[in-house]
């Protein structure tokens, strides 16, 4: 039903994409002076509306119009990175935000003194995975450091995961029950009031891959347990598809490792202001705009690239 839900959707968008055209041919037909500024104001925004629906054509791949997991996990660097990876996470909430996609926290490990160690949240809506699956990589920071006494030059890691959000009926993933370890544990908080008093924090252990997930945001055991085969689906599938890719790669010859250390964007804030993606070497002066949340033109510059 999903899927005939969408379908119905996206063939009613271009009827009205069709309609509105047709329209505008119309009018132009008249040959009405007192019309033109209306008329090149429309046709402006459906050439916009034009590219765009272009774009999104190229993301034809299987989970590319769905929603995703977002990872964030912060990289050697101490109380640095781990303010870094707090910065990644407000930039990509930012840009969710601004498209009026959904977003849920699933789990939150803050830093000792700032920022945090790891987080994971879904983002649902249309595109959602096929836009940031461009953002899955080492992202660099470059700054001043605010938590070194002497202000010196540091330099962050932090590591982003994006995973495609599988329905449960998905018969590409099974999981055995009796491969699964579960674990009740308190969750985790700041103290006082945010503590909780009985065991709610779900730990699962996929036991033939050793993958360990954590679900701890929620107050319902339940909830937890829910969202935590939530992730650990779209881990076990993102396993699935990393091997049947390399075994294409190794088969064509074009197999490398993915390395930790291989970033594939620098966000540089001194000793001058840029960011840069190494990947297609697009770059903006404008980073704060960037930190903002506004990602589309790295996004599609990469998406372009590779599809």
């Amino acid at each position: 039903m999903k899927v005939i839900s969408d379908l119905r959707d996206e063939v009613e968008s271009w009827r009205k994409f069709q309609l509105h055209l047709h329209d505008l041919v119309e009018l132009s037909r008249l040959g009405d002076e007192s019309l033109r500024g209306e008329l090149e104001k429309e046709i402006s925004a459906l050439e916009t509306d034009l590219a765009k629906r272009s774009f999104n054509a190229m993301l034809s791949g299987k989970y590319d119009d769905g929603d995703a997991l977002l990872a964030i996990h912060a990289g050697a660097g101490g109380t640095d990175s781990q303010d870094w990876a707090a910065m990644l996470e407000r930039m990509y909430l930012r840009w969710a935000d601004a498209r009026g996609f959904k977003t849920e926290i699933l789990d939150r490990t803050d830093g000792e003194e700032a920022g945090l160690k790891s987080v994971t949240i879904a983002i649902d809506g249309k595109y959602a995975y096929g836009y940031l699956r461009s953002e899955k990589g080492v992202h660099r920071l470059v700054r001043l450091s605010p938590f070194d006494a002497a202000h010196r030059r540091h330099t962050s890691f932090a590591l982003v995961e994006i995973l495609p959000q599988v329905a449960m009926d998905d018969a590409e993933i099974e999981i055995n029950p009796n491969d699964i370890k579960i674990d009740v544990f308190r969750s985790s908080g700041a103290g006082g009031q945010n503590v909780q008093k009985n065991a709610t924090a779900i730990r699962l252990t996929h036991i033939p891959t050793g993958i360990v997930v954590t679900c701890q945001n929620e107050r319902s055991q339940l909830q937890n347990r829910e969202n935590a085969l939530r992730v650990l689906r779209a881990r076990l599938l993102e396993i699935k598809r990393a091997e049947k890719d390399q075994e294409i790669a190794v088969l064509r010859g074009e197999y490398t490792k993915a390395e930790w250390g291989s970033q594939i964007r620098s966000y540089v804030l001194h000793p001058y202001q840029m960011v840069k993606d190494h990947r297609t070497e697009y770059e903006t002066g404008n980073t704060q705009v960037v930190l903002d949340g506004d990602l589309d033109a790295f996004m599609e510059a990469y998406l372009r690239q590779t599809v």
